[in-house]
């Protein structure tokens, strides 16, 4: 699913989240965003998935104008998306976080883990071994460490099913085993996945990356390549020099 942003403007109160940006994701995309922090970049994401509404500008997902749509409506079209802060239901088992997001996608009612079901079953179970975690399957979520969550979550947001995905610092707490594991997962992901990815990890940002988008104070200040980010002296002297 592609996704074209057209002069997003977000004010709180009398400042300027964003001022005009534009962002333009072809399907089967891999974006990411940097900059410093405060210069936007979750507040954008906040703009895409619904949680926040634009002063100015529009969201179009898959050529649909999403503008006006509610979060739950988005999903439906096929947007996923982490956050920074955990959204795991901490008292559930990890098995049982994977079942709800799977049957979530084929709308199948939210019966708890286990049931009769062979394919749900064995779904979980290669989730749980793709994501590292089939030792943690009978432990409750909220017990998990840091990395553990994380890969936790990613697993969740691809359980749904979405054809473009919005992934804000997932490699953020992880150890260099665990990134290089979430790094080598977010490679494998099929072209029908569109991802655009938050990250201050810049070995992760150039590994993922076909195309990086720079902000800086809510404006895009640098959109090309990673070696063209890279070259670029602004997005040296604001983000690079000091990254």
């Amino acid at each position: 699913m592609d996704l074209s942003i057209r002069g997003l403007t977000v004010r709180f109160g009398a400042v300027a989240a964003l001022s005009g940006v534009d962002l333009e994701v072809p399907a089967g995309g891999r974006r990411a965003l940097i900059g410093p922090n405060g210069a936007g970049k979750t507040t954008l994401f906040d703009v895409i998935a619904g949680e926040q509404r634009p002063a100015a500008g529009t969201v179009a997902l898959g050529g649909r104008d999403a503008t006006a749509l509610p979060p739950w409506q988005r999903a439906r079209l096929g947007l996923g998306r982490t956050f920074q802060r955990s959204t795991l239901f901490a008292q559930l088992t990890v098995a049982e976080n994977l079942a709800l997001a799977v049957r979530a996608r084929c709308r199948a009612g939210w019966r708890f883990w286990p049931v009769r079901d062979r394919e749900l079953e064995r779904e979980v179970a290669d989730r749980l071994e793709t994501a590292h975690l089939s030792g943690a399957a009978r432990r409750r979520a909220g017990s998990l460490g840091h990395g553990e969550q994380r890969r936790l979550e990613i697993e969740l947001a691809l359980a749904a099913g979405p054809t473009a995905l919005l992934l804000d610092e997932p490699m953020a707490g992880l150890s260099g085993a665990e990134r290089t594991s979430a790094v080598e997962r977010l490679r494998a992901l099929p072209r029908e996945v569109t991802l655009v990815i938050v990250e201050h990890d810049l070995d992760a940002v150039f590994a993922l990356a076909e195309r990086i988008s720079v902000l800086d104070h809510g404006v895009k200040i640098a959109d090309g390549t990673p070696a063209e980010v890279r070259a670029d002296p602004r997005v040296q002297e604001v983000y690079l020099g000091t990254a």
